[in-house]
């Protein structure tokens, strides 16, 4: 049997999950977040092999940085 499911726009009154929208809202704060010590940390890699070092030492720092925002964050 199909379910019957509410058509009408939410200022209606169609009844809204709530909880759903808490988790969509959460993964985005989390995927912002990441996403924004990701680039941080590419960008201080970058700018620390291109100025002291090579390859291996900012891929070295990259993971560091990475490493110490889990533990921090």
């Amino acid at each position: 049997m199909a379910e019957h499911h509410d058509t009408a726009p939410a200022e209606l009154g169609a009844p809204m999950d709530y909880k759903e929208h808490e988790n969509t809202y959460n993964l985005f704060l989390t995927l912002s977040k990441w996403g924004v010590i990701f680039c941080v940390a590419l960008l201080a890699a970058m700018a620390f092999g291109f100025f002291a070092g090579g390859f291996f030492s900012a891929t070295i720092l990259f993971i560091v940085i990475c490493v110490a925002a889990w533990f921090l964050v």
